[in-house]
């Protein structure tokens, strides 16, 4: 591991190839904070994929490709004369100590719960715009973790179930809608209560502390290895695998899921 002052000469030529790119490299002179907006979202995924990997290599070399946005988009700033690196390094070190009076002014807390609640109730303090619980929800935000967040939020002003076993009751009562609307055939009702029925499944999710979006991201992992083996079988005897029945497939699915247990 790199000492200190490693750590901070390794910054420091970071900034010095960014200030030399800016300069010299036609396309990144080109970048504009909206041009790069893109990129950065990719670069987002890309590191959720190396942590759910688990690969530190890999995670490594993601966090930097996001480090290099950050800096990125400082530099930016820096030129248009509106703030720089250290500003955002200031800033939030200011933030940190902030939101964390247990650590910095002897402020005891019981439990990591309790953290959660005194930040989120610090930030309605701070006079940065998020005047409202749900207003710092991002609006770009995917649904899946967007919905989890909303809950996550309006939980630490007490609004959530009093049990969490009740959460159940509100599944079984939206599984219920969702039924009435496919009777009804109404395609905009369906499409509505679906959501509620989604929205219901990841509220019950975070209640038994479960994050529902790496839960999700397992199945669709799992399935994905599944179903690729089931092509794989049906390639090494030349049977397209549109042209199987419903009963052959379930059973290559049901082959694909022991492989699972080997």
């Amino acid at each position: 591991m790199n000492t200190k002052e490693e750590k901070l000469a390794a910054i420091g030529r970071l900034l010095d190839i960014m200030d030399e790119l800016r300069e010299k490299c036609p396309w990144d002179r080109e970048q504009t904070m909206l041009s790069l907006r893109n990129a950065t979202i990719e670069e987002c995924f890309e590191l959720l994929d190396a942590i759910v990997a688990g690969d530190p290599l890999y995670i490594k070399k993601e966090l930097g490709d996001l480090l290099l946005h950050v800096v990125f988009y400082a530099k930016i700033a820096q030129e248009e004369g509106r703030f720089d690196i250290g500003d955002v390094a200031a800033a939030l070190c200011e933030k940190l100590v902030y939101r964390h009076p247990h650590v910095y002014d002897a402020e005891a807390v019981k439990n990591a719960g309790e953290v959660v609640r005194n930040w989120e109730a610090l930030k309605q303090r701070e006079k940065d715009g998020n005047k409202t619980i749900l207003s710092g929800v991002p609006r770009g935000m995917p649904a899946l973790p967007k919905a989890c967040r909303i809950q996550q939020k309006v939980s630490t002003v007490g609004f959530d179930w009093p049990e969490r076993k009740l959460v159940w009751n509100k599944v079984a009562e939206e599984i219920a809608e969702v039924q009435a609307e496919i009777d009804n055939k109404n395609a905009d009702r369906l499409e509505a209560e679906f959501g509620d029925l989604l929205f219901s499944v990841v509220n019950a999710a975070r209640l038994y502390g479960v994050n529902p979006d790496l839960a999700l991201e397992r199945t669709n992992r799992k399935f994905i290895k599944r179903f690729g083996y089931m092509e794989q079988q049906t390639i090494k005897k030349g049977v397209p695998m549109q042209g199987l029945a419903p009963e052959r497939l379930e059973e290559l699915w049901q082959e694909a899921k022991g492989c699972d247990e080997e």
